[in-house]
């Protein structure tokens, strides 16, 4: 089965170097692993790698220690045509059942707590943690998130995420994914 799609492009998600599951592939902290993964891609000349300014940037926020332009040079920052790029439609309706049907749960989760009648910080704390959960894992739940996919399927890429709510929302347009690490198995 052949991963990686036209000319090997690839679209990168910042879980590959923050979520420290996907970063172990690569490096033990953010910095580290973003540099380990643009000497590989320098030295194996296999892939072409792209991210949208909008998840550039988010990832930059996490960096320990700035990387030398002529690293950060080997991903092409590209921001999607948004305008240009179609979406079908029955995937925004699909979103929208989607968002009404977590809004729903998180409200269940919100009147679960109020019956309660606790409201001590570790009530808090576990209502917080329980409508995150409900609300944003397994969705697109970013206007970066959205980013990668427009990119992803405007290339014609692959998208390389540990993020599976995006991979399953980009899978419904076609577009393929992998994990962190098939990349790094692509690397050498």
């Amino acid at each position: 089965m052949r991963l990686i799609r036209k000319r090997n492009l690839v679209v990168l998600d910042t879980s590959l170097f923050v979520n420290p599951d996907a970063r172990k592939y690569f490096g033990r902290s953010v910095s580290e692993a973003l540099s380990n993964f643009l000497d590989a891609v320098k030295t194996g000349n296999k892939l072409i790698c792209y991210m949208p300014p909008s998840v550039f940037a988010e990832l930059s926020n996490f960096l320990e220690e700035k990387l030398a332009a002529s690293k950060t040079a080997l991903i092409k920052k590209q921001p999607p045509a948004s305008y240009q790029t179609t979406i079908p439609a029955l995937f925004v309706y699909e979103f929208i059942e989607e968002m009404r049907s977590r809004i729903n749960k998180g409200l269940r989760i919100a009147e679960k707590y109020s019956r309660k009648n606790e409201h001590g910080e570790n009530a808090i704390a576990a209502l917080r943690v329980e409508y995150r959960v409900a609300l944003r894992e397994g969705i697109v739940d970013s206007k970066e998130d959205f980013d990668l996919i427009l990119l992803a399927k405007q290339l014609n890429a692959t998208l390389a995420t540990a993020d599976q709510g995006l991979v399953m929302w980009a899978q419904k347009l076609g577009i393929p994914a992998i994990t962190p690490e098939e990349l790094k198995h692509l690397l050498v």
